[in-house]
Order: C-alpha cells, then sequence, then structure tokens
C-alpha cells in the first residue's frame, strides 16, 4: 500500500481518494511550514502532495529515500527543486488545468481594473469623495492586447479578448502558426508584441529564459500608455524598472497578483497610484482548489498504483490506458540495456532503439528511458527511468528512436544498439508470455530468457567448446541452469549461459583462456 504524505492544506475529498485507491494516507497541513520536521519524516514515504507552502528542497528531496512522487496542486514549481527530484529519480507533476480558467478570469478582471482604475475609484467612493472626474479611463474593444506565453492559460485570456472584440498578438515560441490560427490570434516576435499592444498580459513559467523578460529594455519597448498585468509567476517583470516606466508616465498602469518575494509584505510598488495588487489569487476560487486537489489526488494514486504518468515535468506521460500495455515491456528494456551496458568495452557515445512490430504503436518514450537506465546503470550509481535521459544528455550521448511496423517472425521486437568509442553491439529482445527474453546479438539468433547470474561468451565454432566450458564450469562448483548457443555462417558462435552462482574473476579468467574462446563476460542482472 503507498504511503502518501499530504504535507499542505488540500480538500478533504483529495484525502478520501487516496484511500479510496488503496493509498495509506498521512494529512498534516501545516506540515510545510516545518521543513525540519518534514525532512525527518519523508523517508516513510513513497508520494508528497504539496501546493505553495512547502518547500521540496534538495536537502529534503536528498533525505527522502523512498519518495517516487512529488505532486504540486496548482501550475508553479517553484518550490520543488526538480534538479534534484530528477537527480532522485522522483517524478515531479504538476495540475496545469485545475485552475487555468480561474488565473485566466483573474488576469482579464485585473485588465478591467487598470483600464478603468476600478480599485482606486472604490476607494474614492468609500471616502465619500465622488471624484467623478479623476478616474478617466480607457475601453479595451477595438484594442490590441499582447500575450507574453499563449500555452493553457494564455489560449484562455485570449478567447475572453476575442469576445471583448480586441485584437490579439503573441509571442510564445512553442506556439505554432497552426495553433495560433485555430484560438485566433496573430503569432509575432517579442518586440513586436512590445511595440503594438496596449495591454500586456503575462502567461509563461518562470525559467533562466523568460526571467525578467520584461526587464528595463524591454520595459522602453513598450507603446507609450500601455497597461501590464502579470498573473503568472514573480520575476517576470523587473520590479524597479517598472516602477521607472510607471513613474515616468511611459506604462500607464500595471496589475499585479505575484511578485519576484512572497509573500509580498513590503514593495516599491505599494502605494503607488496606478498599480493595482493581489495577494496572489490567479488561482483563489473555491472551483479551482477542489480541481487541483482532486487532479493531483488522481495523477499520484494512478503513477503509485498503475504507473500511469500525467502532467509530468521530469518523464513522459504514460496514460492509464497505455500503462497496462507499457509496463511489460519496462523490465525488457532495462534488461536489454543493462545487457548493453555490462557489455560495453569503451564510452558509449550513442543509443540507437528500434521499435517493431506492435510496440511501435505504443508512447515508446518512457521504454527509451527505461533502456537508457540500463546501459548506465553499470557506469553510474543512483540511475533510473526519470534521471536516465538527463544523465545521458550530460554525457553527450545521442539518443534516437526508430519505428517499424514490420517484426520479422514476431508480434513485436526491440532492437538495441550501442555506438562506443571502439564498436557498435547489437542486441534484440521480445517478450514470450510477457516475460523478457533475447532473440538475437550482434545478429546472431539466441533464444534465452534473462537469470540473475550469466555468462556471456564468443567463440569460433569448434568442437569441444562446450564441453570444456561446462568442465571448468563444473570445477568451480557453478552449477550451469540454462545453456543457449547461436553461431553465424562465418563460424563464430555465442553463448549465454545462465548459472546458479556468481562467476568471480579467476574463474572467468580461466573460461577466456579456453581454446576459441574470443570473449568472456559474466553479467548480473535484477530479475
Amino acid at each position: 500500500m503507498p504511503k502518501i504524505l499530504i504535507s499542505d492544506k488540500l480538500s478533504p475529498t483529495a484525502v478520501q481518494i487516496f484511500k479510496d485507491r488503496g493509498c495509506d494516507v498521512t494529512f498534516e497541513p501545516d506540515l510545510g511550514k516545518d521543513p525540519a520536521k518534514l525532512k525527518s519524516i519523508i523517508a516513510d514515504y513513497d508520494g508528497l502532495a504539496i501546493r505553495s507552502a512547502t518547500k521540496a528542497t534538495a536537502e529534503i528531496i536528498e533525505a527522502a529515500t523512498n519518495l517516487k512522487v512529488i505532486g504540486r496542486a496548482g501550475i508553479g514549481v517553484d518550490n520543488v527543486d526538480l534538479k534534484a527530484a530528477t537527480a532522485k529519480g522522483v517524478v515531479v507533476m504538476n495540475t496545469p488545468f485545475g485552475n487555468a480558467i480561474t488565473t485566466a478570469e483573474h488576469a482579464v478582471a485585473m485588465m478591467f481594473a487598470v483600464a478603468r482604475q476600478i480599485p482606486q475609484a472604490s476607494e474614492s467612493t468609500h471616502k465619500g469623495e465622488w471624484a467623478k472626474s479623476r478616474f478617466m479611463g480607457t475601453e479595451v474593444t477595438a484594442k490590441t492586447l499582447g500575450l507574453i506565453g499563449c500555452g493553457n492559460i494564455g489560449s484562455i485570456v485570449a478567447s475572453r479578448a476575442l469576445g471583448l472584440q480586441m485584437k490579439v498578438v503573441a509571442f510564445d515560441p512553442f506556439l505554432t502558426p497552426e495553433r495560433a490560427a485555430e484560438i485566433g490570434v496573430e503569432k509575432a516576435e517579442l518586440d513586436e508584441v512590445l511595440a503594438r499592444a496596449d495591454f500586456i498580459t503575462l502567461h509563461t513559467p518562470l525559467t533562466e529564459q523568460t526571467k525578467n523578460i520584461l526587464s528595463a529594455e524591454n520595459l522602453a519597448k513598450t507603446k507609450k500608455g500601455v497597461r501590464i498585468v502579470n498573473c503568472a509567476r514573480g520575476g517576470l517583470i523587473d520590479e524597479d524598472a517598472l516602477k521607472e516606466q510607471l513613474d515616468a508616465g511611459h506604462v500607464a498602469a500595471a496589475a499585479l497578483d505575484v511578485f519576484a518575494v512572497e509573500p509580498a509584505k513590503d514593495h516599491p510598488l505599494f502605494g503607488h497610484p496606478n498599480v493595482v495588487c493581489t495577494p496572489h489569487l490567479g488561482a483563489a476560487t473555491s472551483e479551482a482548489q477542489e480541481n487541483v486537489a482532486l487532479q493531483v489526488a488522481e495523477q499520484m494514486s494512478d503513477y503509485l498504483l498503475t504507473g500511469a504518468v500525467t502532467n509530468a515535468l521530469n518523464m513522459p506521460s504514460i496514460s492509464a490506458k497505455e500503462a497496462p500495455k507499457l509496463m511489460p515491456y519496462i523490465p525488457l528494456m532495462d534488461l536489454m540495456g543493462s545487457f548493453a551496458g555490462q557489455l560495453a568495452q569503451s564510452g558509449v557515445k550513442e543509443i540507437q532503439v528500434t521499435y517493431a512490430g506492435a510496440v511501435a504503436k505504443l508512447n515508446n518514450k518512457p521504454l527509451t528511458g527505461a533502456t537508457i537506465a540500463g546501459v548506465l546503470r553499470p557506469m553510474l550509481q543512483g540511475v533510473n527511468t526519470v534521471n536516465a535521459p538527463s544523465l545521458a544528455q550530460e554525457r553527450g550521448i545521442k539518443v534516437t528512436e526508430t519505428t517499424t511496423e514490420k517484426s520479422d517472425d514476431f508480434f513485436s521486437t526491440i532492437e538495441l544498439n550501442i555506438v562506443s568509442e571502439k564498436q557498435t553491439r547489437s542486441i534484440k529482445g521480445a517478450l514470450f508470455g510477457g516475460k523478457p527474453r533475447i532473440v538475437s546479438v550482434k545478429g546472431v539468433d539466441v533464444d534465452a530468457s534473462f537469470a540473475p547470474h550469466m555468462l556471456y561468451v564468443t567463440n569460433e565454432d569448434k568442437p569441444g567448446f562446450i564441453g570444456a566450458l561446462g568442465g571448468l564450469l563444473a570445477e568451480a562448483g557453478i552449477n550451469i541452469a540454462t545453456f543457449h548457443l547461436g553461431r553465424d555462417d562465418s563460424g563464430s558462435a555465442i553463448a549465454l549461459v545462465a548459472v546458479d552462482s556468481s562467476v568471480n574473476d579467476a574463474v572467468l579468467d580461466k573460461i577466456s583462456a579456453l581454446p576459441h574462446v574470443t570473449q568472456a563476460t559474466a553479467l548480473e542482472f535484477e530479475v
């Protein structure tokens, strides 16, 4: 039974979902405020469900020896050390759709607030001033809205703006022309958006590339009188530069729901007559909080119980429908990768995976991740399906995937080629009765199951080899479990021998010294 720790305030319905799915749940909604206690108990849990109060730092993740998944009820994962989680093999999920409408609506509300100075006018009226002439606003109809980021939330804001008869122009490197046309926005470069927009709203995560995307330089490029809304992440705007442009009258007004440092108790923009501020309310509706809580509970329990991966930031997604089809192939890929990794005699330069037959129609990214993990595990500690792709990339190992509908005589086969500094090694595997098998090595047909202890021997196809090998193993007290032999037309043979115990270096040296043997390697597998 997977153990889940909820360290922030979450809907009771989410807690019940975990329980109904068969998880053991500990609900401590204030634990996120006590990192020392969280660190002391996190090792007991398979999953950690959080909102924004909990900081899943590298130190806490390092202490989480059993942790498999962190689920963030919300979009932003600034409070999770994603690099540390990936290195540890912990899947990090968020819930990007649960509060998308709520956040988009707040951005639109903030746009109206700065267009008509609603908060300032309300405050003045409450004081009995009736300063009608002081609050001259501007219409949004026929104005140009510039979007910086046009993903889930940005596209919803665009649809609302189009309904208000605004023109919408968007900067987003990942927005395709087809998607832009579908949602009715004009795709443009950042400088063009800055120059044309009467209103600018930001809808992008905070990354090294987007930090201070509205820098002093870029704010100077905006249209005079522009109104800026940020309901995305603090740090996207250079706040000091924004104040300068507001004071100079170049930026007419700004509405901020997020700040570089939160909670923002003291800020240079507080009290500015042309600035509207709210305390990170983008997702603050009862509907959104319920949605993200239910979504994170479903995603985490699905992953821990079925292997389905949804909305992960550091692993390819696997739907609940795909998971049962993919799961049998994961051990096969891991074992094939381990086989190749243990045989690699020099640095790996490239990993090539070819999926043939029915498996080619599946979501192969997770399978490739398992393959890379298997290849790297003999060389590196702590490698798993989650962190393997990034570890390969860090080491300059090229990974390629190919699919084909034809699969020889099998329903599905997977071929793995490992290109090293000295040679290319080819291994082909398949499933028989749902169990992993090797069907060929270096193009030589060899039908063998994986076993905990195995010998891989290449030799000249001459009489006496099998007897000599068997006699040597018997002399060493090593029992043969299975013996699989294949040979090619050139007179070379490959033997895959499953044995009941490990083969030490002394015995391996004797095998290598046998007549006709060209290579002998002891292999260990977790099966």
